[in-house]
């Protein structure tokens, strides 16, 4: 963009240093020519004019970049979009009452690598629990959508996990669980038309729950969609781990990165509200972290938004000195990935605590886990 000087007879050093784009240049010509000489009409002429021409200058640069309004976007019902996983298909919570006894299977496991990790893993977990330590679980929407949502409820209910943490695509998931009772859809097939991601209900519940909440300062995301779920009584709300959560006073945070979930690209979307919901949540989550001491810290699925937020968190809380230190991590995941690696497992641990990995699928490896856990604190409280 091509800029001018423009010459103040009144105090030349001060508006040499103001740019001016090209195309006002000529109206100094005609101002200095209208009052040349006397300095209080100048400054009459000069002051308007020199804010004329920072508007005009900052009109041109917000206009250089052009941006996309959603008002228009078209929506559809999630009615009419089939879904690729129902209630139906939601994992059942082992129970060896009534299903058979786990622990010869569990016995039966080698003692070695992953299989003995994952029985020593539960062992601590176990005394954790017993110590009436925390346990905080995160998890990335494929644990939402592989129907995952009573495993994780069960052990709610059991004051085992102690607290949730979850990306904006799980809570999209399970919003969708509760109202509609199935949720996923064909990304390949939708993306051609341009209808991925518009199922009008699913933003409208959202981002109006979020705005509904956003004047109390008390309430974040988590919070306000499991408020709001249980007061619309959502059919499936029992399946819902949001929801259950809030029933059960369970703290339940949602951290969500604009731009990356299918509500961010409806017309009901503010950005604003968005960010300070989940911007309370973090708040939440880092004194969640400041009480891990002594607990565990389990990722399931995430590979970038929770490895990220935990490490903010538990920095938070010990710049604070609220704590945050000596406890133990794991991460499940299909492959294993740097951040979790590192912002989950290696640099949190440091120096005194340990970690452990597992990769494999989550429908297969989660139910797996959670019986194994249950089992190891049922035989550590005989």
């Amino acid at each position: 963009m091509r800029c001018d000087v423009l010459e103040n007879p009144v105090n030349k050093e001060v508006m040499d240093e103001i740019s001016l784009i090209h195309s006002i240049a000529p109206f100094k010509v005609q101002l200095q020519r209208s009052v040349p000489n006397n300095r209080s009409k100048t400054r009459q002429f000069v002051v308007p004019f020199f804010l004329l021409c920072i508007l005009q200058v900052l009109q041109r640069i917000m206009t250089l970049f052009s941006k996309i309004h959603l008002d228009q976007i078209r929506t559809i019902s999630i009615a009419d979009r089939p879904r690729k996983v129902s209630e139906h298909d939601f994992a059942t919570v082992f129970d060896s009452a009534r299903d058979g006894e786990l622990s010869r299977f569990v016995d039966s496991l080698p003692h070695v690598l992953k299989a003995a990790d994952l029985r020593n893993f539960c062992n601590d977990l176990a005394e954790i629990h017993r110590g009436g330590h925390s346990i905080a679980l995160m998890f990335g929407g494929h644990v939402i959508k592989t129907g995952l949502s009573p495993i994780i409820i069960d052990l709610m209910r059991r004051n085992i996990v102690t607290s949730i943490s979850m990306n904006s695509a799980a809570a999209i998931h399970d919003s969708e669980n509760a109202l509609f009772g199935r949720t996923s859809e064909d990304v390949a097939a939708n993306l051609k038309d341009g209808t991925f991601g518009m199922s009008r209900e699913t933003g409208e519940f959202i981002n109006g729950t979020l705005a509904k909440y956003f004047e109390d300062d008390e309430v974040g995301y988590g919070e306000a969609l499991g408020l709001e779920l249980l007061e619309r009584a959502a059919p499936y709300r029992n399946k819902s781990v949001i929801a259950q959560a809030i029933e059960l006073r369970v703290p339940v945070t949602i951290h969500a990165a604009i731009g990356t979930d299918i509500v961010h690209q409806q017309p009901t979307m503010r950005g604003d509200i968005t960010g300070e919901m989940s911007f309370r949540d973090f708040r939440l989550f880092a004194g969640i972290c400041a009480g891990l001491e002594g607990g565990a810290a389990i990722n399931i699925g995430s590979s970038v938004i929770m490895p990220e937020v935990f490490l903010k968190a538990v920095t938070v809380a010990r710049n604070l000195e609220l704590g945050g230190r000596h406890f133990i991590t794991a991460n499940f995941d299909m492959l294993q990935h740097y951040r979790p690696q590192m912002n989950v497992l290696e640099r949190p641990t440091q120096p005194d605590s340990k970690y452990y990995s597992f990769t494999g699928h989550h429908e297969i490896m989660i139910p797996l886990w959670a019986a194994m856990l249950k089992l190891a604190i049922e035989r550590s409280t005989k």
